[in-house]
């Protein structure tokens, strides 16, 4: 998964940060590239897909309103639901309202610590719930657990949430993790048991983030031969979750009614309703204005923090594991013959000022990383970012034979210059970055050429040409975060995840290191939690040293809240964990 921001109102930056470098940054400046929108599938935080007319359903059972009148929750999002059923959704709106009507098997609290919501605990090897290869995982679920309609979860609704999934006629988005599954069964109502090809070290994270109904959905597949076309698509009138869901107009807004007959209580709120707005700044308008209790900030915009503090709010970052930061294209045959050299990207990684990015951009909020995994147990003891140090960095591309000979203030080699590009978004804050960065690195003789893109063009695949995955750029910028967060596994540097016309993917940076390989594909299959940690504390290692990702700095999801929301708790994985607990005042 990436982090894709949404555009803040924070030009005034840009225009700061070019008038006070135009005289001081050397080399012809070379004019943003922006291409026109394109949607894209992955991945999918920002995609915008034709959404369905409006639906309506009457609630499932008849709510309880306290003669105080009605307890309603507004939570603002930019972006409209692309679908409801959660094995074709994409937005993140639809995948964070997920949790209001639908289940999972287990959530994560606001310190990303699993919690057993359709299960009775939590499957380990001590409760006899993982096999001592690691290839079984059964589940045993608890007995009060029922659909909004009343029928009984059981044990068939799991097995027949899989078979959904892998089934082709279904079209679904991604098959993972399911497709590394031998078999799923239901030796009785209350058990599942998933039985995987080979040891998958990443099923918590993976696993059952939702359900679909089998009573509801399953002659809707027998008659049809898919469920694309299932009207629970977009009206998914039976849930599991805390509230039920009542009506979706598209483009406007969506309203979700208690679930009375919701396992763990009654909810305190009588009602949740989505209000999509137009962009940031509307958020935060519609926040001070009433019209919204909270909403999500996926940018540390120091602009937008002080808009939000300024309008009384309260502030809830939840650590959601992006971290910010720089990749290069290291394709043995076709990048540039600087990055190929580790002396080189540690030289970049020392000529850029991180300390001062984070304070003139986010308001010093944040602290640079060195990993994929800073602030977890799976960073290597001792590690820390690589500090700013020009005089070092002008130290190592001289040895590495990169020498400014003709005075021009670009170093060459062998005929070659030391000029490369740079990409990313179009999102402003992006944008400051790359001019701060080109300024910093030709002080130690690095030329930047800076490219923009529209995020649906960014962050394009192979086969649809996008400028990342097929090597266009030597250097670009965005948000990764582990593939299951908070699992800590990542595709990102596997030689096997090299996009081809073939295979879509996700090592766009081409790197192809045997040693750390082996590792990436070792810890997959660790079961135990000290081996594989000691596994990560090499990989997280060899990356950083090997500079095959520059971290800027952690990026957690901003969220802000209205002063009558209370009881609020947000989790960076499962963000809406406890909104049966939410409670809200006049």
């Amino acid at each position: 998964m990436t982090r894709k921001f949404t555009p803040g109102v924070i030009l005034i930056y840009i225009l700061m940060i070019s008038l006070a470098l135009a005289g001081c940054t050397p080399g012809k400046q070379t004019p943003s590239i922006t291409g026109s929108p394109v949607s894209t599938q992955a991945p999918a935080q920002e995609t915008l897909a034709a959404t369905p007319e409006a639906v309506t359903q009457e609630p499932a059972q008849p709510t309880s309103i306290p003669s105080g009148g009605p307890k309603i929750a507004t939570i603002a999002f930019v972006q409209d639901f692309d679908i409801l059923n959660p094995i074709y959704a994409q937005a993140l709106s639809s995948i964070y309202t997920q949790q209001i009507w639908n289940c999972r098997a287990w959530d994560f609290d606001d310190q990303n610590n699993p919690q057993p919501r359709l299960v009775k605990e939590i499957p380990s090897i001590q409760n006899g719930g993982i096999s001592s290869d690691g290839r079984v995982i059964m589940m045993k679920l608890r007995d009060d657990i029922l659909w909004s309609d009343g029928q009984p979860i059981t044990a068939q609704d799991f097995v027949f949430t899989y078979q959904m999934i892998i089934d082709p006629d279904n079209g679904v988005n991604s098959t993972i993790p399911y497709d590394q599954v031998e078999n799923v069964s239901a030796p009785d109502e209350r058990t599942v048991v998933v039985t995987f090809k080979q040891p998958y070290a990443a099923w918590l994270s993976a696993l059952w983030h939702s359900l679909l109904p089998a009573h509801i959905l399953q002659p809707v597949f027998e008659s049809q031969g898919t469920l694309q076309n299932a009207e629970w698509n977009r009206a998914p009138t039976v849930g599991c979750g805390p509230f039920v869901f009542q009506s979706w107009e598209s483009g406007q807004s969506a309203r979700f009614v208690a679930n009375e007959r919701y396992w763990f209580g009654r909810p305190k709120l009588d009602e949740v309703m989505i209000r999509f707005v137009a962009d940031d700044t509307a958020k935060v308008q519609a926040l001070q204005s009433g019209q919204a209790d909270l909403s999500v900030f996926l940018i540390n915009s120091a602009l937008y923090v002080q808009d939000i503090r300024n309008a009384g709010l309260t502030l809830i970052p939840a650590n959601s594991g992006y971290s910010e930061g720089w990749f290069f294209y290291l394709d043995p045959t076709n990048s540039h013959p600087a990055l190929r050299d580790v002396n080189v990207r540690q030289a970049i990684a020392m000529a850029l000022n991180r300390d001062r990015i984070i304070q003139d951009l986010l308001g010093g909020g944040q602290k640079p990383v060195a990993t994929y995994w800073d602030n977890t147990p799976y960073m290597a003891p001792g590690l820390k970012p690589w500090s700013y140090d020009p005089d070092k960095a002008r130290q190592l591309l001289d040895q590495a034979g990169w020498i400014d000979s003709d005075g021009n203030g670009t170093r060459e080699k062998d005929g070659v210059d030391l000029v490369l590009t740079h990409g990313t978004t179009t999102n402003e804050i992006r944008q400051a970055i790359q001019q701060l960065a080109k300024a910093q690195l030709a002080e130690v003789g690095i030329t930047l050429e800076l490219l923009n893109y529209d995020s649906g063009i960014f962050f394009q695949g192979y086969n649809e040409g996008g400028p990342a995955a097929t090597g266009q750029l030597d250097i670009f910028q965005y948000a990764p975060r582990t593939k299951n967060y908070p699992d800590p596994g990542t595709n990102d540097f596997l030689c096997s995840q090299i996009p081809s016309a073939n295979e879509l993917g996700e090592n766009w940076s081409w790197v192809c290191d045997e040693a750390l390989d082996k590792l990436l594909q070792l810890q997959a299959t660790q079961i135990d939690f000290q081996e594989r940690q000691q596994t990560f504390h090499q990989i997280s290692k060899m990356i950083f040293d090997n500079v095959y990702f520059l971290g800027l700095w952690s990026d957690p999801d901003l969220w802000a809240a209205t002063p009558r929301l209370h009881n609020v708790r947000l989790s960076g994985v499962t963000p809406f964990f406890n909104i049966a607990e939410w409670d809200i005042s006049p």
